[in-house]
C-alpha cells in the first residue's frame, strides 16, 4: 500500500467521522477499505469506555468471513467473569504495563496467552496485533480515556511488516473518527438522562437560548411517594437510595412506556408531561401510564415484602392545561422545563391525595378532556381548596381507587 492509498483511507475516515457514521460502520468501512487496498484483515474489534449510568463502554466488531454480533455494550469489568476475562486480555496488559502495542504470531508457535487468542487460532488466524491509543486529560470524559483496537489475519504469512506499518499509521485516524461519533453519543446520553428525551431533543437541536419558550397544551403528571418522610426517618440509611431508585424506576418506566416525558425529579417527586395531537389522546396516555404504574407497584411491593424491605404507594395528580415549555434560569444555569399556573395546580392536586385518602386525583379539566367511555370509569370526590389556587376545584378519582 503506497502513500496515496493510505491518504485515501485516512480521508475516508475523516469524512466518516464528520458525517457522524455509526462506530460499527466506521470500523467495518475501515477494514473493507484496507482489504480493497491489499492489506489482508479477517477480523477486527474496537472499544471505548463511555459515560453512561448503566454501561461501562461499547465494543464494535468486524469479520470478513462470517456473520457476528457487530456491536455490544458491556457493564462493569471489575467483577465476576467479566473481570477475569478483562484481566486476561491484551488490552488490560497494555493498560497496566504502559505498552502501546502487543503482537502474537499465533499461527507460528507464539503463545495464545491472552483472552480469545485460542479461539482465533482455532478459527484459522495466524497473526494478531492489539493497540491502545491514550487520550490526554483534555480529551477525556469520564472513563473514556483511551481507544482499544485489535486486528487479526488468516494470511499464511501473517502480517507483513509493511502492513503493520500501515495499521500503525491509520489506526489513530480510526480512533479519532470513532471517538467523534462516541462523543456525540455521550452528549445525547447525558442530555436524555438528565433532561428527558423530549427536552434533550430540543436542546440538541440548538434551542438553548435563555428565556426562549413555546406555549403548549399538555397533560401534566405530578407524583410522589406516600409516607416518604416517615419511611426515611425509620428505615436504615442504606435502604433509602435503593428504595427511591426502585420506585422511581417504576414511575419513570411507566411514563415512558405510555409515551410521556419526565421533565424533573424533585426528591421523591416526578413531574412529567404527555403531548399528543389532541387533549383526549394526551389524557388517555397519562391514564395508561397510571395503569402500568399500579401493576409495577404491585409486583415491586410484593417482592420487597418478601425481602423484608419497606414498601409504599405513589400519590398521583393529573391535570391538563397550557404551559410554557423551554429554557428558564440564569445566564449560567438553565433548566429546560415547563412553567405556568397549570404546573402549580397539578402539584397541589397530588398533595391532596393524602387528605382525600386516594392514590390518584384528577382535575375537572382533565376529566372533561377524556373521551366519554374513559370518563365513565371516574367518580367525583368533591370540591377542594388548593393552596395558591383562587377557587375550590372539583377533583376526581378512578372507581377502582374509590372502592
Amino acid at each position: 500500500m503506497d502513500a496515496k492509498d493510505i491518504g485515501e483511507i485516512a480521508s475516508w475516515l475523516m469524512q466518516a467521522g464528520l458525517k457522524g457514521m455509526t462506530e460499527v460502520d466506521i470500523l467495518s468501512g475501515f477494514c473493507e477499505q484496507c482489504c480493497l487496498h491489499g492489506l489482508k484483515l479477517d477480523r477486527a474489534m474496537a472499544l471505548m469506555d463511555t459515560l453512561h449510568p448503566v454501561y461501562e463502554g461499547r465494543a464494535f466488531r468486524w469479520d470478513g468471513n462470517q456473520v457476528i454480533e457487530r456491536e455490544f455494550e458491556y457493564g462493569p469489568s471489575h467483577q465476576g467473569i467479566a473481570s477475569e476475562n478483562w484481566q486476561r486480555s491484551a488490552f488490560y496488559h497494555m493498560l497496566t504495563t504502559g505498552d502501546d502495542e502487543v503482537r502474537r504470531r499465533i499461527g507460528f508457535g507464539e503463545p495464545t496467552d491472552f483472552y480469545g487468542l485460542d479461539t482465533l487460532l482455532a478459527d484459522g488466524h495466524t497473526d494478531y496485533i492489539a493497540m491502545i491509543h491514550r487520550f490526554e486529560e483534555g480529551g477525556t470524559i469520564g472513563e473514556m480515556d483511551c481507544f482499544y483496537s485489535n486486528f487479526a489475519t488468516a494470511a499464511e504469512v501473517g502480517f507483513p511488516e509493511e502492513d503493520l506499518r500501515v495499521l500503525r499509521k491509520l489506526t489513530p485516524a480510526l480512533a479519532l473518527a470513532i471517538k467523534c461519533t462516541g462523543m456525540s453519543r455521550i452528549a445525547r446520553t447525558i442530555a436524555e438522562v438528565y433532561l428527558g428525551e423530549d427536552a434533550a431533543r430540543h436542546v440538541l437541536e440548538g434551542k438553548i437560548t435563555r428565556g426562549k419558550t413555546e406555549r403548549i397544551s399538555a397533560a401534566l403528571w405530578f407524583s410522589d411517594l406516600a409516607n416518604y418522610t416517615r419511611i426515611s426517618d425509620t428505615a436504615e440509611p442504606d435502604e433509602i437510595i435503593p428504595m427511591l431508585n426502585a420506585y422511581a424506576d417504576a414511575v419513570i418506566s411507566s411514563i415512558h412506556e405510555a409515551g410521556g416525558n419526565v421533565l424533573k425529579l424533585i426528591g421523591d417527586g416526578t413531574l412529567a408531561i404527555f403531548k399528543a395531537r389532541n387533549s383526549a389522546d394526551a389524557c388517555a396516555a397519562a391514564l395508561m401510564a397510571e395503569s402500568l404504574l399500579r401493576q409495577r407497584l404491585r409486583d415491586l411491593n410484593s417482592q420487597r415484602q418478601i425481602e423484608g424491605r419497606p414498601v409504599t404507594e405513589v400519590y398521583l395528580g393529573l391535570h391538563i392545561g397550557d404551559v410554557f415549555y423551554g429554557n428558564i434560569g440564569s445566564m449560567d444555569r438553565l433548566d429546560f422545563t415547563v412553567i405556568g399556573p397549570a404546573v402549580n395546580e397539578v402539584s397541589r392536586i397530588a398533595s391532596m391525595c393524602r387528605s382525600a385518602d386516594r392514590n390518584i386525583l384528577m382535575s375537572a379539566n382533565f376529566v372533561e378532556a377524556l373521551s366519554g367511555q374513559q370518563s365513565n370509569d371516574l367518580v367525583s370526590v368533591g370540591r377542594y381548596a388548593l393552596r395558591g389556587v383562587k377557587r375550590p376545584q372539583e377533583l376526581f378519582t378512578l372507581l377502582s381507587s374509590a372502592a
